[in-house]
């Protein structure tokens, strides 16, 4: 491939890679992770409410990493009420689950802008080989869909399996017990699937640039390695 294609190439790699860093720092403070609904079930079962008088007792939910808001409603209107991780629930969520979430954000957006300014250099400067070359690209981009994925695999885990939602709704809850009524998973958490999606395209858009994959050998250097080896 010209030199010049490579160029461009590399440049749309940097440039989305960069544009992955600032869309996971945005999304990390932001607390639209997960939407929900949640059931006022105490009161519901107190005044046996069906059909539409069950919307006096939904309420809802959203949270992110560090902070959320949850209105509940028991049939007197709804009283809002912002919460944050970071001390109030540390008892309550899985912390270690939800800390490691936080640390692979972080790498994510290290690993990004070093994958971004390697892309430029190759495009703009000479590389070289190991951490420069295309090896490096290939190992900035697998770091950073790896951790990407952790990312949705272990916050899905907090949220459906250790049930995230309820144990939010029910925080400093005497008399009154919570159920999520309904819930999905909101802009921030997309964006980090987006986010892995274009470092595995940066990985095909090396190998379209004329790369090999890292180890991999060419069926020439193999047929001259064995002609040699039959000599001896």
């Amino acid at each position: 491939m010209p030199a010049q294609q490579k160029k461009i190439i590399f440049c749309i790699a940097g440039v989305l890679s960069f544009a992955c860093a600032l869309g996971t720092a945005a999304a990390i403070g932001t607390q639209l992770w997960v939407k929900g609904t949640i059931l006022c079930k105490t009161g519901a079962l107190l005044v046996n409410a069906t059909g539409q008088e069950l919307e006096k007792f939904i309420g809802k939910i959203q949270y992110g990493l560090f902070y959320g808001e949850r209105v509940r409603q028991c049939g007197l209107g709804g009283r809002p009420f912002q919460f944050s991780f970071f001390p109030d629930l540390l008892k309550v969520i899985p912390a270690s689950i939800h800390v490691s979430v936080i640390l692979f954000c972080t790498v994510l957006i290290i690993f990004a802008l070093v994958g971004a300014g390697f892309f430029m250099f190759n495009a703009f400067g000479s590389p070289y080989e190991t951490l420069h070359g295309p090896v490096g690209l290939y190992l900035w981009s697998f770091i950073a869909c790896s951790c990407g994925c952790l990312i949705m695999i272990l916050f899905s885990s907090e949220v459906k399996i250790h049930h995230l939602s309820e144990k939010i709704a029910n925080f400093k809850e005497g008399s009154f017990t919570f159920k999520t009524q309904s819930e999905q998973f909101a802009n921030s958490f997309w964006i980090i699937l987006v986010c892995s999606l274009v470092h595995f395209l940066n990985a095909l858009l090396i190998r379209f640039a004329g790369f090999e994959f890292p180890f991999s050998k060419s069926k020439d250097s193999g047929t001259t390695t064995g002609a040699v080896d039959l000599m001896y």
